[in-house]
C-alpha cells in the first residue's frame, strides 16, 4: 500500500487530502465510526454482510461533508487505470470502491469556501501512485492533517508500525483533529506517551507558560473567527493496515480495536461533535495463525496511540486569518518524536 498527500495553504486555504492506495487487486477492509458527527462515503459497503469483497483506496480529507468530493477524483483516476470491481465484458468497465471520511477544518485558513475537491483528490492519489514502495510517509501538516487541530494545538498526520513475532506487520496512519486534548492539562505531557512510551514531563514553569500561550491563542482564534462557527467541530481519522490475512469481520474488529488506541492518546474522545472513523485494511499476504489475531488487535491499538503522538510532535504551528494554532513543539522544549 502507498500513501499520497495533496494540500493547499495559500489564499485562505488550510486543508488537504490523504489517499491510501491499495495494490491493483485491492484489499480486504473494515471500518468503525464513533462519535456523534461522522462524515463518510461508501462505509456501508464494508459491512461484512454486504457484497463488496475488496476496496481500492481510502480517502481521508478535510472540508467536512464538502470534502467528500475528493473521492470522485480518486475514483476517476482508478477507473482510468482499469482498477475496480469488474462489472462488464470490457476490462475497462470497472467500478472502483473508494471509502472516504472527513475532518472538520472549514475556515481554518480564513476562507470558508476553501475545501478539497475532485482535483485535489486526484493530486493525492497521483502522489500515492508515484511513491516508491517502502518510502517514509510524510507527517505533520500535510494532506488531511493540513488544517487539523487538537485541543487548540496544531494537529496533523502521524504514522507508526510494528512487526509481530510471527513476522506480520501492523501499521497506522492518523489525521489528528479532535475537540479533546492530546496533552494532560495538569502536566503538559502527551497522553499517548503515558502508555508504553517514555513520557517527557515539562517543568512547572514551562507548563505554566505553555498554558498561558495556548489560552491566548484560543482567545485570538475566537476573535478572528467571531460569529463564524458554533461549538467546536472536529473528527480524528485513521487507517490501520496489515499484511496478515484477515476476513472482513476480522478487519472490522481490528478497526474497532484502533479506537482503544485513540482513547489512550486523546481525551475526551468520541464526542457528539466528533465523527472519529478508523479503517482497517489487509493485503492478505501472510496467513494468520492460532491466537495471533489477539496480538494483532493489541498491536493495532498500540501503533495508533504512537501515531497520534508522532502527529502532534511533527505538526508546525499556524498563525493565519483563520486562527492561531501553536504546535506542541512551540510550547514545550521536548525531545524529538519517538518512532
Amino acid at each position: 500500500m502507498r500513501v499520497g498527500h495533496a494540500q493547499r495553504t495559500d489564499d485562505g486555504w488550510l486543508t488537504g487530502t490523504t489517499v491510501v492506495l491499495a495494490p491493483d487487486a485491492g484489499v480486504v477492509a473494515g471500518v468503525d465510526s464513533r462519535g456523534g458527527a461522522p462524515g463518510t462515503r461508501e462505509t456501508d459497503a464494508l459491512d461484512p454482510k454486504n457484497v463488496v469483497e475488496r476496496i481500492h483506496a481510502v480517502v481521508l480529507t478535510g472540508g467536512s461533508a464538502f470534502g467528500l468530493d475528493s473521492a470522485s477524483g480518486v475514483m476517476a483516476w482508478l477507473e482510468e487505470q482499469g482498477r475496480g470491481v469488474p462489472v462488464g465484458a470490457d476490462p475497462s468497465q470497472v467500478v472502483p470502491v473508494v471509502p472516504a471520511a472527513v475532518i472538520f477544518d472549514l475556515g481554518r485558513g480564513g476562507r470558508w469556501q476553501a475545501r478539497p475537491d475532485a482535483a485535489l483528490g486526484r493530486k493525492a492519489v497521483e502522489d500515492a501512485a508515484g511513491t516508491e514502495p517502502g518510502a517514509p510517509v510524510a507527517e505533520g501538516c500535510v494532506g488531511a492533517g493540513t488544517g487539523a487541530v487538537v485541543g487548540g494545538l496544531k494537529g496533523g498526520i502521524g504514522t507508526a508500525s510494528t512487526r509481530l513475532a510471527s513476522g506480520a506487520v501492523v501499521a497506522a496512519l492518523v489525521a489528528v483533529n479532535a475537540a479533546g486534548s492530546a496533552t494532560d492539562p495538569e502536566t503538559g505531557v502527551l497522553y499517548g506517551e503515558l502508555t508504553g512510551g517514555r513520557p517527557h514531563y515539562p517543568s512547572e514553569d514551562e507548563h505554566t507558560e505553555a498554558r498561558m500561550l495556548l489560552s491566548e491563542a484560543k482567545e485570538e482564534t475566537a476573535r478572528r473567527r467571531a460569529g463564524t462557527l458554533r461549538p467546536t467541530l472536529n473528527t480524528t481519522l485513521a487507517v490501520l493496515a496489515t499484511d496478515a490475512e484477515l476476513t472482513r469481520p476480522q478487519a472490522q474488529r481490528l478497526a474497532g480495536s484502533g479506537h482503544d488506541g485513540l482513547a489512550r492518546a486523546i481525551r475526551p474522545i468520541h464526542l457528539m461533535h466528533d465523527g472519529d472513523t478508523i479503517f482497517a485494511l489487509s493485503t492478505a499476504e501472510r496467513p494468520l495463525e492460532g491466537a495471533e489475531f489477539n496480538d494483532l488487535l493489541a498491536a493495532g491499538a498500540d501503533v495508533l496511540t504512537r501515531s497520534v503522538v508522532k502527529a502532534v510532535r511533527a505538526a508546525e504551528g499556524v498563525d493565519g486569518p483563520g486562527g492561531v494554532f501553536p504546535a506542541y513543539r512551540d510550547l514545550y522544549d521536548s525531545p524529538s518524536p519517538q518512532d
